[in-house]
């Protein structure tokens, strides 16, 4: 939905503060947080019109006429809008629309989206859908062109493949805003043409490069990769990784998401160490339906942020400024001062931050929890529908692992959960063999692991092994969501539920399904790409939560494991993961055989 910019509002914004004209909108006996200034200012009335902020200032009395809104804020806050500066909407396992329903209530009113996943199943063709319903949106959706599909060139097959000549296409359309996380980290660091000329198509646009350095190596490969472009990084998970990015002029992204829980180890090199705040930024990066419904979205990273150790001002300016400036947007969001766009939440407390009211672009768009406008209609097309194609029906015997021959025991490399963070762990572990096939180990928590392709109806699927589930008895789960490929993952303990797993999806058109003993105890339709429902918010969250508690009901005790088993074929981040063409040690990106 659009909005008049600065200079065609700027008349009007004028008048109002002036107190010659009417505004459309004002908020009287409000606490003003600047995140300029990193000031509290009491008794401040806020003046709105054209969907811009005109006046903030002790007495907007003269700017109230017969059809001016009035709302008294009573001494709460008024803080800005709440920015997610790093995402991925498929995530949500919704449509960018539905997505946007689910997090107004919850203060967020911009966010910048990278499409990464549809982009590795659909290519540009499906980049370009979730721009185009990005920009029907009430609020500020900014896009991030895809960067990486295949994230790691050669050690898998995607869908469709991101050239620098799609970059730059896109890089002229309205909503994007830069480029996405660039998860290819060693080819930035040795030069390869393909993303150098990626990032070089992104800044000869004048438009951010996102980063994606997902290494604990600070040593030449970081400096390296850093000199290449990308301006944020996401992926740290210790305090050093904060600071060096920090040093190198890079800005530290912290995220909280479902499953990633990296705000806690890093945000000490502000609250300890004293490193200036605002060069750090909260994110998400992922977070699944059931979270957004049921937890809340930037406002519980805000939260968790203070929780931490960072004072309110300090986590709010990481949501909000901070971001804007990074975008190059502070002239247009992030902040309550004169010509911005009127994104503001109404709260009564800094600390637990419980959304009240939302305005965006001046607009009340969510009070007391509910959102209060309404859905945007965006019809994907039947292409972006029919794309999970295994080729066959699967049986059990697609998922037999055979041991060499003779062995009675092999040394197996097994992929390692680790809770709450994306990295996986290489592990080592003796496994049995019998009748010439190797088994899982359920007493040590080793359950089988399969990719099976999806994009070419190949009939292919790579097996292996993962720990960490703790699955009891007969079960399996599978998903076609599989970062970053989006292939099929199937995960379980039994192999004639695998394979009912993964013919269910096909017969769905994608999403996520749990067997047990035989049995479908749980099923998440997600027939847009494989990705995301066209269901609202509410009902894919019931789906999403019935999914959650059946894994648990398999033996899962994992915090939002279905996160975990999503990231299993990620193939840039370390250090252990399976893609369609074999067994990945990230550590190295080389291929790594099954049995030691």
């Amino acid at each position: 939905m659009t909005i008049k910019t600065w200079p065609e509002a700027a008349r009007r914004l004028i008048g109002v503060a002036a107190g010659r004209e009417p505004a459309d909108t004002v908020i009287r006996n409000g606490q003003w947080v600047n995140v300029h200034s990193g000031e509290i200012i009491e008794a401040t009335d806020i003046a709105i019109a054209e969907g811009r902020f005109a006046y903030c200032g002790p007495d907007a009395s003269a700017m109230i006429g017969p059809d001016t809104r009035v709302i008294d804020a009573d001494g709460r806050y008024l803080v800005p809008g709440l920015c997610d500066a790093h995402m991925h909407v498929e995530s949500g396992m919704l449509t960018v629309g539905e997505f946007v329903r689910a997090v107004l209530p919850h203060g967020t009113t911009s966010m910048f989206i990278d499409p990464h996943e549809i982009a590795n199943v659909l290519g540009l063709a499906g980049v370009k859908l979730m721009h185009d319903e990005a920009v029907l949106q009430p609020i500020n959706v900014y896009v991030q062109m895809p960067s990486c599909a295949p994230s790691a060139p050669g050690l898998e097959t995607t869908g469709f493949e991101i050239t620098p000549d799609d970059v730059a296409q896109a890089m002229a359309w309205p909503q994007i805003i830069g480029l996405g996380e660039m998860m290819n980290f060693p080819g930035v660091a040795n030069a390869d043409p393909k993303m150098l000329g990626e990032i070089a198509a992104t800044q000869n646009a004048g438009k951010t490069v996102g980063g994606h350095y997902a290494s604990p190596d600070l040593g030449s490969a970081f400096h390296a990769y850093v000199a290449g472009g990308p301006a944020d990084d996401h992926e740290g998970t210790r305090e050093e990784d904060a600071i060096a990015r920090v040093r190198q002029g890079m800005r530290a992204m912290l995220r909280l998401g479902s499953a990633w829980y990296d705000v806690k180890s890093q945000i000490t090199a502000v609250t300890e160490k004293g490193l200036d705040a605002s060069n750090f930024i909260l994110c998400t990066d992922d977070s699944h339906s059931g979270t957004l419904v049921n937890d809340g979205h930037m406002n519980r990273v805000v939260r968790h942020a203070i929780e931490c150790g960072a004072s309110p001002m300090q986590a709010i300016q990481m949501a909000t400024i901070n971001t804007a400036r990074h975008f190059g947007l502070e002239r247009e969001l992030g902040s309550i001062t004169p010509g911005r766009r009127a994104d503001l939440i109404l709260t009564s407390d800094l600390e637990t931050l419980p959304v009240e009211l939302v305005l965006a672009r001046g607009v009340l768009a969510a009070e007391k929890g509910i959102c209060t406008v309404e859905r945007v209609a965006f019809d994907y097309p039947k292409t972006a529908r029919d794309t999970v194609k295994l080729g066959r029906a699967l049986v059990s015997v697609d998922f037999d692992i055979h041991a060499p021959k003779g062995a009675d025991i092999v040394t197996a490399n097994v992929i390692g959960m680790v809770e709450n963070q994306a990295p996986t762990r290489a592990l080592q572990v003796e496994l049995p063999v019998r009748d010439g096939l190797v088994r899982g180990d359920r007493d040590r928590d080793v359950c089988q692991i399969a990719l099976v392709e999806r994009h070419r109806a190949t009939g292919g699927v790579v097996n292996g092994f993962v720990s960490g589930f703790g699955y009891k008895g007969a079960c399996a789960v599978a998903s076609t969501v599989a970062h970053d490929s989006h292939h099929m993952i199937v995960v379980g303990t039994s192999k004639e539920n695998m394979a009912e797993a993964a013919n269910r999806l096909a017969a769905v058109g994608g999403g996520i399904c749990v067997f047990k003993d035989g049995k479908e105890i749980a099923l998440v339709e997600l027939p847009i790409a494989g990705l995301m429902s066209d269901e609202p918010a509410e009902i894919v969250a019931e789906k999403a939560q019935r999914m959650v508690d059946a894994m648990a009901e398999c033996g899962c005790t994992l915090n939002n494991a279905y996160m975990q088993h999503s990231l299993l074929a990620l193939v840039v981040i370390p250090e252990l993961r399976i893609s369609d063409l074999g067994l990945v040690d990230v550590r190295k990106f080389e291929f790594v055989e099954l049995f030691v």
